[in-house]
């Protein structure tokens, strides 16, 4: 028997054309559940105090010396006489490990560390230059130039041989042009992955001796170059010299005719 969507009674199989479901608690499971029936948000913090469910916890002390397994009570009593909190440390064992500590400067010295990590993070930029088997040797100093510039500053460069038409069947005027190119910047970079063809394209990868930490320390290291004043500026900032000596008290000073 069949029943409208709104009158069918809880458990009862419905037809709905070619779809059947279960009506009622049936489809939708257990309504009791709440959030957790519905998925609901997992907390990445860690539990503290009163939060911590296990009835027993194995307690370290604030300078890392092993208590014991102890009541969570006995650790909140511990945590409280020593104005520190209790937090759980390792969940997943049981009993839990917790640890007597200020949650609150451990939090503040956590960000701190990872602020600092993310600030000496360096991010490896990969350059590309594209080149034809045929280049023009004007054109090859520049590409070369801007691979020398580019490997100073610590990037990576991905240089890429562009064969086209009847090209595609000389591949050995494309990897002689990249072996040409690799021995010229061969003091800036080394090659980090052998030329290898791609379609119509050969890809070789040349990586930078120096990384780019390094490279922004020794420029920060080096002297700034600053401008050296022309003859006449330096004499025009000189002090005007005089080649009388001062009088003595009572003397006459000698002046104009």
């Amino acid at each position: 028997m069949v029943f409208p969507r709104s009158a069918s009674p809880a458990g009862f199989l419905v037809f709905w054309g070619n779809r059947r479901a279960w009506s009622g608690t049936t489809a939708a499971g257990n309504t009791d559940g709440g959030d957790e029936a519905q998925g609901g948000h997992i907390s990445a913090e860690a539990r503290i105090n009163e939060r911590i469910r296990a009835p027993e916890v194995r307690l370290i002390g604030p300078k890392g010396e092993q208590i014991g397994i102890v009541s969570v009570n006995d650790a909140l009593k511990l945590a409280q006489d020593a104005d520190l909190d209790l937090v759980e440390v390792a969940p997943n064992v049981r009993p839990p490990v917790c640890k007597l500590m200020d949650y609150g400067k451990f939090k503040y010295e956590s960000a701190v560390k990872a602020r600092e990590s993310r600030k000496n993070q360096t991010q490896t930029i990969v350059k590309e230059i594209k080149l034809r088997p045929k280049i023009d040797p004007h054109d090859y100093g520049t590409k070369k130039g801007h691979v020398e510039r580019f490997l100073k500053a610590g990037d990576k460069v991905k240089v890429t041989i562009m064969f086209r038409g009847r090209e595609q069947s000389r591949p050995e005027l494309g990897f002689r042009l990249l072996q040409r190119l690799a021995g010229d910047v061969e003091e800036l970079g080394f090659v980090e992955s052998q030329p290898k063809q791609d379609g119509r394209n050969m890809i070789m990868v040349i990586g930078p001796h120096r990384k780019k930490s390094e490279t922004k320390a020794h420029t920060a290291g080096q002297p700034q170059n600053r401008p050296v004043p022309s003859p006449r500026a330096a004499a025009a900032a000189a002090p005007e010299q005089v080649d009388n000596e001062p009088a003595e008290d009572g003397a006459a000073v000698s002046g104009p005719a």
